[in-house]
């Protein structure tokens, strides 16, 4: 990829040179982060926490914005299943679409219609790209690979599966929800409470530490 400095090395001043390089860095610096699916900021700074929290009732839930076609999304998905097993707590999954991505606006409306038809089918779905993403490069890769995961369930994925589009604008409703929060990349976790003996939320940015934090929240929760 073309450096966006290369003009600047070719000034004969060095010291003219250095200034204009420390001026576009600074400009650069200035500009709001562009979505990625990795290499976020270290801590997301929340612009609108009204959506971190759990659902009524519950003290503690995990949720998460991810993108079906996201490296790192598919190895900490596994992570996160163990997770909400193992404490019982709920997961709230949200699209938080990755622009360039061919095919998983497309997996995220496939998703949404398999919710509609069985319990749990949908996040089934989902379990089951990540971890066949790989193999899935292409958006006929996704529709045969989708094909097989309904025929696996005695179901048939009929030709439009969102003729008036509402499933389509549920997912662009939860990445809407994302931007307003201040997501910028995938995955975001939070472990979130009902804030009353613990924070509101907590970001997890390493995956690898979930079960530690969550152990941490959950003791201070049950205080």
């Amino acid at each position: 990829m073309r450096s966006l400095f290369a003009p600047f090395f070719s000034d004969r001043n060095l010291g003219k040179r250095a200034g204009l390089v420390l001026s576009l860095a600074a400009l650069l610096l200035a500009v709001p982060a562009a979505r990625a699916q990795f290499g976020g900021p270290d801590t997301t700074p929340v612009h609108d926490p009204a959506a971190l929290k759990p659902p009524p009732g519950v003290k503690v839930a995990i949720i998460e914005f991810d993108d079906m076609e996201c490296p790192m999304c598919a190895r900490a998905n596994p992570i996160l299943m163990q997770a909400a097993a193992k404490y019982h707590v709920p997961w709230i999954r949200h699209d938080f679409i990755i622009p360039y991505h061919i095919w998983s606006f497309n997996a995220a409306v496939y998703a949404r219609w398999f919710d509609t038809q069985k319990k749990g089918l949908g996040n089934e779905y989902r379990n089951a790209v990540f971890a066949n993403q790989s193999q899935i490069a292409t958006r006929p890769d996704l529709v045969a690979f989708t094909q097989k995961f309904a025929s696996s369930h005695g179901i048939q994925l009929p030709f439009m599966v969102d003729p008036q589009g509402k499933l389509a604008a549920e997912v662009k409703a939860d990445t809407q929800l994302g931007d307003r929060i201040g997501v910028s990349h995938t995955p975001t976790i939070w472990i979130v409470t009902d804030g009353k003996k613990a924070p509101q939320y907590t970001e997890v940015v390493d995956v690898n530490q979930l079960f530690q934090t969550l152990d941490h929240i959950i003791s201070e929760v049950n205080r």
